[in-house]
């Protein structure tokens, strides 16, 4: 692993994140209270974080560590999730939250829009509010990714389609994964279209 490519791929993700901040931000602020307005900061451990296993097979885990339940963050969600062979992120689109995923470990394919390719460890996706993603592990090894969102939302959907990692998952229904996603901001392809009977 080249950490000087990983380097500047934080660089450019952090590049990005601060100039959607600033072309979100052109009205001033409104007055609020000081703790309506401040995040806690963190210095977090790759282990330390909100651990949480998906409900649906195959039951991968994730770690929210920036929300706004996590530490008061309102404007970011940073997580970080391990992606195994036969894993997917299925065809999606997020309802007003820009994201950015880099890659760690291991090789994805990555379907975004009429994009598609392979990316390895150190690339990067950048995905705008209402574009259509999935990604998916190549190969045998674990794929290891941080993901950042540009607002708050999706981390609803993470929690609702999880448990804490110390709890059993159970499968979910198709009417919850819906009510999921309406939470996330989000809509899955596979949910967006009514069963076949």
């Amino acid at each position: 692993m080249n950490s000087t490519r990983i380097s500047k791929a934080f660089a450019l993700a952090s590049a990005v994140l601060v100039s959607i901040s600033i072309s979100q931000t052109r009205t001033p602020p409104v007055s609020a209270s000081a703790s309506e307005t401040t995040a806690k900061p963190l210095l977090l451990e790759k282990n330390e974080g909100e651990a949480r296993v998906w409900r649906d097979p195959p039951p991968g885990g994730f770690m929210l560590k920036v929300s706004p339940q996590n530490n008061g963050s309102q404007h970011l969600v940073f997580g970080t999730e391990d992606l195994h062979p036969g894993d997917e992120i299925p065809l999606h689109k997020h309802l007003g939250q820009d994201e950015i995923v880099t890659i760690h470990t291991g090789t994805v394919h990555v379907h975004l829009v009429d994009q598609e390719r392979d990316l390895h460890a150190g690339g990067m996706v950048f995905i705008p509010a209402y574009t259509w993603v999935s990604i998916k592990p190549v190969g045998n090894d674990t794929v290891s990714m941080d993901f950042v969102f540009s607002a708050p939302g999706f981390e609803n959907l993470m929690r609702c389609a999880s448990v804490p990692a110390n709890e059993k998952p159970t499968p979910t229904t198709l009417e919850e994964r819906r009510k999921c996603d309406h939470e996330g901001h989000v809509i899955y392809k596979e949910d967006e279209e009514p069963p076949k009977p």
